[in-house]
């Protein structure tokens, strides 16, 4: 049997980002975001990852799914745009996210052994959106940092601007 076991939570109001730096004492660590909203409209919600600085190496790929409120489009797809290949760059969990009211993204994000110093250290993540362009979208993003160094730390932030919104962090305590 096992259980999560909550950390951490941050709750971003205005922020240009929000920082997580208890990575150790858990295999598994899980990532809850709920409603978050960005000042800027049609920008996308990131994370990076820190082994003292931000900017690991990481390679990953990115896939979403979407369907406008009109009707008038679906479709699921590669999205070529959000992949990095080798890249230092923040990660994008998600597409453009409007900054109404009405308009907010929730999802997870799952890391596993950031503490290692023996091999990459691997995620994935899955987020749903209300688009700027009146859109459901269901993102997923999975890869690795590239580095055998321990990643001491998470930051989460937006393409652009502040954000608001609610980060809860859990590690896996298996029994």
């Amino acid at each position: 049997m096992s259980d999560w076991k909550l950390l951490n939570t941050s709750t971003p109001s205005g922020a240009a980002n929000t920082s997580f730096t208890n990575l150790t004492g858990y295999k598994i660590f899980k990532f809850v975001f709920i409603d978050v909203n960005p000042a800027t409209d049609s920008t996308n919600f990131q994370m990076e990852g820190s082994t003292g600085s931000f900017g690991v190496t990481k390679t990953t790929t990115a896939f979403s799914a979407y369907h406008y409120e009109s009707d008038s489009g679906a479709a699921l797809g590669y999205e070529a745009g959000h992949d990095l290949a080798q890249s230092t760059s923040a990660q994008p969990l998600s597409g453009s996210i409007g900054n109404g009211s009405d308009e907010n993204a929730s999802g997870e994000l799952y890391l596993y052994a950031p503490s290692s110093t023996t091999y990459v250290k691997h995620f994935y993540s899955k987020l749903n959106l209300y688009g700027s362009d009146n859109h459901s979208g269901n993102w997923f993003i999975a890869g690795y940092f590239n580095t055998t160094s321990a990643v001491s730390a998470i930051r989460f932030s937006m393409s652009s601007g502040n954000f608001d919104g609610v980060i809860k962090q859990y590690g896996l305590v298996a029994s």
